[in-house]
């Protein structure tokens, strides 16, 4: 696929003064934080700084949430996720939700969407199962094999699949390297690369330093529901102080 040539600056995503509850319990406070056309951008922070909810948030996933989400030029702060999703909104949930009695065939069909043009007339990336199965060998080996009957890291990636059969702008990936074995962490490390060189923007939420360094262009560091810091991947490698604060465990 031929990449095009854009305009670095495009915004897809917007949020400001971003605040959401679970509940009583408010767990977001003012953030404020954008992703641009072609970029990676890690949401960095400790476990409960607010990372994944920052992404349900987003994505229409809580009931109680103020604040302003623009979303490729419209106004989703209201909308709900399947809305959402249908506008080129992406969300791969931490919690790997593939349907166990369907085959990888099925589960794919189930997140298939129309192709996608951006708004400058260029067509955006269409995924295909034959597509999808280059980016995840492991899944091509397996396509009539029911959900239930894979690994963890395979459920995974057939959940990654699944969004992008939608043929989303931006997808949002919440803790990719949680949990799975580091032979996947590999692979989930290559493909980010590979959608982004494919055209697809991501906003993905982590923890582990070392996998947010290999594969995102800039950072935003969360702590206790807020924004604490901004820059590029490399300053905040570089910047230890920070680390130490809000990202060592």
């Amino acid at each position: 696929m031929t990449m095009t040539t854009h305009n670095p600056k495009e915004l897809l995503l917007q949020a400001k003064g971003l605040q959401a509850w679970y509940g009583a319990a408010q767990i977001l406070y003012d953030v404020h934080l954008d992703v641009r056309r072609g970029e990676v951008v890690a949401l960095m922070g400790r476990n409960g700084a607010g990372k994944s909810t920052t992404l349900k948030t987003l994505m229409g996933m809580l009931a109680k949430r103020k604040g302003s989400i623009q979303f490729m030029g419209r106004d989703i702060s209201k909308t709900d996720p399947h809305d959402a999703a249908r506008l080129g909104l992406g969300f791969v949930p931490e919690d790997r939700r593939v349907f166990t009695d369907l085959t990888v065939m099925e589960n794919l069909e189930v997140g298939r969407q129309p192709a996608r043009t951006w708004p400058d007339g260029t067509a955006a990336p269409v995924w295909t199962p034959e597509r999808l199965f280059k980016l995840f060998p492991n899944l091509g080996e397996m396509p009539q094999r029911p959900g239930g009957r894979m690994s963890g890291g395979e459920q995974q990636m057939l959940t990654v699949a699944r969004t992008l059969m939608g043929n989303p702008y931006l997808v949002l990936l919440d803790e990719p390297s949680e949990g799975v074995a580091p032979v996947i962490v590999e692979q989930m490390a290559h493909m980010i690369l590979e959608l982004k060189e494919q055209g697809v923007s991501i906003l993905l939420s982590e923890q582990n330093m070392h996998f947010a360094e290999l594969v995102s262009d800039r950072a935003y560091v969360l702590e206790k529901g807020q924004i604490r810091y901004q820059a590029s991947m490399e300053e905040l490698a570089a910047n230890e102080e920070v680390r130490r604060a809000c990202l060592s465990v």
